[in-house]
């Protein structure tokens, strides 16, 4: 039989454990609510049919019908949108009324759909009389994002993964390169270069921004597609920014390959790139599937570089179109950016949960030798 003593020491045990579980518990609640939290506000603004950040809640409200009342006396000329038109708030014309002689035009307060048009062509009205109403619904602001010709949305999309997807492969494809030479082959200078190139990462890229900027404008002189305002330029900034710790990265993995096995092959009669392409190649897998996947959504995301780079709004990626929902002073549709954050994140959030095997083993396999 147990002692009372030791019954005493084993209940202050067993209290301490769970006074340490529920910590635990509460630490990783916390942390959850922390990290969530940014994705359920952010999904709340794609929601509000309010289209404001300053009566922005985690419920978004219901949606309203709001009638636009004349503020002063006039005569209806033309009803530029029917009833059941989407109109962008400040941008579309909804009517076009004659005051006091002269023909102002009347564009829609908020972005909604005209509904209920309450006067006829050539009526005239008194001031604070019904003009029509516009309605809103918890989905306009997707339908504002993806129906707007002045701002392509879909094209921006399109236009930021093909740039990601293309940078990330010549990444993959230069880094392994790099990566294999600087494992494999003993030159002179070869440790000094690994340190310059760490080196070089310490520094932002802002720093060589104008130096950039001037390259790309020389360049463009005799390589057209390589220049300014092109996507073959700005992939070249990107593949040349994405080399350094990404060369670190892989090193360390093809150390942790055995050296046996290029020895081998090498007695057998392979050459140096047969090693390299049938043997070691499919052995690091992992880790160029990790590089593929930091260096798409690193470029995917990028915006300072894009923003300067790219001037033709038909050649912009989708941070600098989005950018332009939430730049003007007095025309910020904040909804309408949740919105395409939303959409926005799906092929990152794709690429990760397909291939989320592969991140894990790539980051961890690579850290056996450095």
């Amino acid at each position: 039989m147990s002692s009372p003593a030791h019954k005493r020491k084993r209940s202050r045990y067993t209290v301490a454990q769970n006074a340490q579980l529920a910590l635990q518990i509460i630490i990783l609640i916390a942390a959850v609510v922390f990290a969530l939290f940014p994705i359920i506000w952010v999904a709340s603004a794609a929601l509000n049919p309010a289209q404001s950040m300053v009566t922005q809640s985690i419920i978004p409200p219901l949606p309203e019908v709001r009638v636009v009342y004349a503020k002063e006396p006039g005569t209806l000329l033309q009803i530029a949108a029917p009833n059941g038109t989407r109109v962008e708030r400040s941008a579309e014309l909804v009517l076009l009324v004659e005051v006091a002689g002269k023909e102002k035009e009347l564009r829609a307060i908020k972005n909604g759909y005209v509904e209920n048009i309450r006067i006829a062509v050539g009526e005239a009205y008194a001031e604070g009389a019904a003009l029509y109403d516009i309605s809103s619904s918890y989905f306009i602001n997707f339908d504002t994002l993806l129906n707007t010709p002045r701002k392509p949305f879909l094209r921006w999309m399109f236009n930021s993964c093909v740039i990601a997807s293309l940078s990330a492969v010549a990444i993959v494809l230069v880094t392994a390169f790099s990566a294999y030479s600087f494992s494999r082959f003993r030159f002179y200078g070869r440790r000094s270069l690994l340190v310059l190139i760490l080196l070089v990462q310490v520094f932002p890229n802002l720093l060589a921004l104008v130096a950039i900027y001037l390259m790309l404008q020389q360049i463009g002189n005799h390589i057209p597609f390589l220049g300014l305002n092109t996507a073959g330029g700005l992939m070249l900034v990107y593949i040349g920014g994405g080399m350094g710790i990404n060369i670190w990265l892989m090193k360390g993995f093809f150390d942790s390959v055995p050296r046996d096995i290029d020895e081998s092959a090498l007695v057998d009669g392979a050459s140096h790139w047969q090693v390299y392409w049938y043997l070691i190649f499919p052995l690091v897998r992992p880790v160029l599937v990790v590089v593929g996947i930091l260096s798409f959504v690193g470029t995917y995301n990028e915006f300072v570089l894009a923003r300067v780079m790219l001037r033709d709004k038909d050649t912009w990626t989708l941070m600098v179109g989005l950018w332009q929902y939430i730049s003007a002073n007095f025309a910020q549709d904040w909804g309408v950016f949740g919105a395409g954050a939303i959409i926005g994140a799906l092929p990152s959030l794709a690429i990760y949960l397909m291939l989320q095997e592969q991140i894990v083993g790539g980051l961890t396999q690579g850290a056996v030798k450095g």
